[in-house]
């Protein structure tokens, strides 16, 4: 927010235990006043200098609440950032992340549980590409993260070879034309054994790459049925931030 003179606008929310949401519960109840209050205490903290900021409570404690009014807000802003799921964790909604990008029609930065970042981790951005809407769409919106980065590398994982030069040559004309130095590179699993998404997180690890930018393709149109082949594979699996729209 402050590289880009941004608004930022931290929103929580908390799902609550089966026994205090419903028609005879009281709400908020003390557990979430109290994560309420530490929530806010820490945004006050990590935005202090910065020029417009803003801390809200959604204040409701139901899974289908939490994600409809979270995914509604995001509507609202040009981002979305939240933190990867984790298992252990149960005040969030399970599906909270991949709702946020299915549903919100905003980009989303999901940032990893486990590590810390900063901006830097925008210097070394790693672009998964398909040539479908999806990957266009996650592209152009990390645009505004990545143009001051220091190198960028596209890379299309595929069994089937079958795009152009020519339309890769365009891709990194496009990226050039707003100031970003990238290269391209076409990545073929030595099997069939081996899932595209994991030799696309593989790529992630060996192109020493800090942010991984790729398009969201629901379940249902997944063209890829095997193991490994999904956004929310990527989600579990991921060790970098990762921006992704739909």
């Amino acid at each position: 927010a402050r590289r880009h003179n941004a608004r930022l606008v931290g929103v929580f929310g908390q799902r609550g235990q089966a026994q205090q949401v419903g028609l005879v519960a009281t709400w908020p109840s003390p557990d979430y006043a109290a994560a309420a209050k530490a929530s806010r205490t820490a945004f006050n903290c990590a935005v202090a200098g910065l020029g417009d900021s803003e801390w809200r409570d959604i204040n409701r404690g139901s899974d289908s609440e939490v994600i409809r009014l979270l995914v509604d807000s995001a509507r609202h802003f040009d981002l979305a950032i939240l933190g990867q799921y984790e298992s252990c964790d149960s005040h969030l909604p399970r599906d909270l992340v991949e709702m946020m990008i299915m549903d919100s029609g905003r980009p989303v930065l999901v940032v990893p549980f486990a590590g810390e970042f900063s901006v830097e981790a925008f210097d070394h951005p790693l672009v998964a590409w398909n040539d479908a809407r999806e990957a266009a769409r996650a592209l152009n919106d990390a645009l505004p993260l990545i143009a001051a980065c220091k190198s960028a590398v596209v890379v299309q994982v595929t069994r089937d070879n079958s795009e152009t030069r020519a339309d890769r040559a365009a891709l990194l004309q496009h990226l050039v034309s707003h100031g970003v130095p990238a290269r391209m590179e076409v990545v073929t699993p030595e099997t069939e054994r081996i899932p595209l998404m994991d030799a696309l997180l593989n790529c992630v690890t060996d192109q020493g790459a800090t942010l991984l930018v790729m398009g969201a393709q629901s379940h249902s149109n997944n063209p890829f049925g095997g193991r490994g082949e999904g956004t929310r594979y990527v989600l579990e699996h991921m060790t970098v931030p990762v921006l992704m729209s739909h």
